[in-house]
């Protein structure tokens, strides 16, 4: 609705320029709504409870219309989106062993980007959208890679003898977060810069396991997982290891979280009803939402779609601002 009454009232007064800028702020904030309205929540899914084969599907921030992306006996799993919204990286088996793949956001235009004997994982979009970071065993041990979304000029920078995994790029693009069991026998964080150099640890529980890193999208904070209690929880701490905050507290097992868009929820799944189910909590843990109530099957590591800012027919805010300045 929102749409057609913009798309009319631009019609309408075209040779009106000091009306059409002073409703300009309008026409942007409905625009923006209509967007906003289409985010998406994209995750994977086991056929059964008792199933390891996974599929990829989109539904609505609130839960509702789930959508089916991709199908065949493949294993599908790992979504990113890329900045803009538009695409989403995974990894497949339907090569023989996991690769990383990019997407339309619909599950059409499907590209394979990487081919190596070992298992690549976890790829993670650079903020520009030019590049994605992923882990790979094509070497025998994981290590941290980055290509370009392409998939060409691929790069190692981590070349440690111990498993370097699940790498997230900051807001900035000048550093990834990752996790490695180099100094102990458990996983912890650790960050460094966007080349490989500078590598720091952040945290520090030798018998006990710290991952999956997820950077917030303002920057302060870097939220992950920890076993550091009898179960899985979700944390937070600030980006030099301190202050870390655990947000569910909770007996049954929490995992696989990322950030919205805005910074203002967490998206995380959790085993607390039985099986693994989509949850949104706010930043501060306060509010956890069951979005997919569930009990047939295991339900993991939902993303959410970014607002598009691209200047499309699509994205109308942005349309109509550029009609304002070519009016000008």
């Amino acid at each position: 609705m929102a749409t057609i009454f913009s798309q009319r009232i631009t019609r309408g007064l075209c040779s009106q320029n000091w009306l059409l800028i002073f409703i300009a702020p309008t026409l942007i904030v409905l625009a923006n709504q209509t967007s906003l309205a289409t985010t998406k929540i994209a995750f994977e899914a086991t056929l059964d409870i008792d199933s390891f084969i996974y599929d990829l599907y989109v539904m609505d921030t609130d839960g509702k219309n789930p959508i089916k992306l991709t199908k065949g006996r493949a294993s599908d799993a790992g979504a990113d989106w890329s900045p803009d919204g538009m695409k989403i990286a995974f990894i497949s088996t339907r090569d023989g062993d996991y690769e990383v793949y990019v997407m339309d956001a619909d599950g059409e235009n499907t590209i394979q980007l990487t081919n190596s004997p070992g298992f690549d994982l976890n790829p993670c979009w650079s903020p520009d959208g030019m590049k994605i970071a992923f882990t790979s065993q094509r070497k025998g041990i994981y290590d941290v890679y980055v290509m370009n979304a392409d998939g060409s000029n691929l790069l190692n920078l981590t070349k440690h003898r111990k498993e370097d995994r699940h790498p997230s790029w900051s807001p900035d693009g000048m550093k990834i977060a990752f996790t490695s069991d180099r100094h102990s026998g458990a996983y912890d964080i650790y960050v460094m810069n966007a080349d490989g150099t500078n590598i720091i640890r952040l945290t520090e529980n030798p018998r006990r396991t710290d991952w999956y890193p997820s950077w917030s999208p303002d920057g302060t904070k870097i939220l992950f997982t920890s076993a550091r209690t009898d179960d899985w929880d979700i944390y937070t701490m600030n980006t030099d290891g301190s202050n870390p905050i655990n947000l569910t507290k909770h007996k049954g097992d929490d995992d696989f979280s990322s950030w919205s868009p805005d910074g203002k929820k967490i998206l995380f799944s959790s085993a607390r009803d039985g099986n693994y189910e989509i949850y949104s909590m706010n930043a501060d843990g306060s509010n956890p939402v069951n979005l997919t109530k569930t009990w047939f099957r295991h339900e993991l590591a939902p993303s959410m779609q970014p607002t598009p800012l691209a200047v499309s027919p699509q994205h109308k805010a942005v349309t109509f601002w550029g009609k304002i300045k070519q009016l000008q």
